[in-house]
């Protein structure tokens, strides 16, 4: 529950704050996403035997989120503007230039699921972290509709 001295404007402009944060995670983690599919896409091609995969990395990035995963937040989204210089963008870049991601076409197959693996752990992490932001924007969107409540119509008029 929220501190009952904040007004209804202050748990409004921290739940945004909080939603600002939630947008940056969830963009980062399909980045992620799409590159652990673009992995997992390769380590099936070198399963079957496959030939070099045809297209430019990017070219098949972006192969990868024109597809439907389905699933996904029950949230309506919200436009996500998220700086190049956002700690978990710097994240995921180092990740895969560490782990070599770029050129994983060229790399062995430990080297390659062990990007795999790093990847797994980075979105699994992201998830988290959504999950954590998401219960203290549910317990900031409760404590408004209760004050709502509580206060009547003339509230929302007050401190809108």
């Amino acid at each position: 529950m929220a501190d009952e001295q904040l007004t209804l404007a202050d748990i409004r402009a921290q739940r945004n704050a909080l939603q600002g944060e939630e947008d940056a995670i969830s963009f980062v983690r399909r980045l992620a996403q799409g590159r652990l599919d673009l992995v997992q896409d390769e380590q099936r091609r070198r399963a079957s035997g496959a030939q070099q995969p045809v297209g430019s990395l990017t070219d098949r990035l972006a192969d990868v989120f024109g597809q439907q995963h389905g699933g996904g937040s029950a949230r309506p989204p919200r436009e996500t503007n998220v700086p190049a210089d956002h700690p978990l963008v710097l994240e995921l870049d180092q990740l895969c230039e560490h782990y070599q991601f770029e050129s994983m076409e060229n790399i062995d197959d430990k080297s390659l699921d062990e990007l795999a693996g790093a990847l797994g752990m980075f979105e699994k992490s992201c998830s988290g972290q959504r999950h954590d932001l998401f219960e203290k924007i549910d317990a900031l969107t409760a404590e408004l509709v209760r004050r709502v409540r509580e206060g009547g119509a003339g509230s929302i008029v007050k401190e809108s």
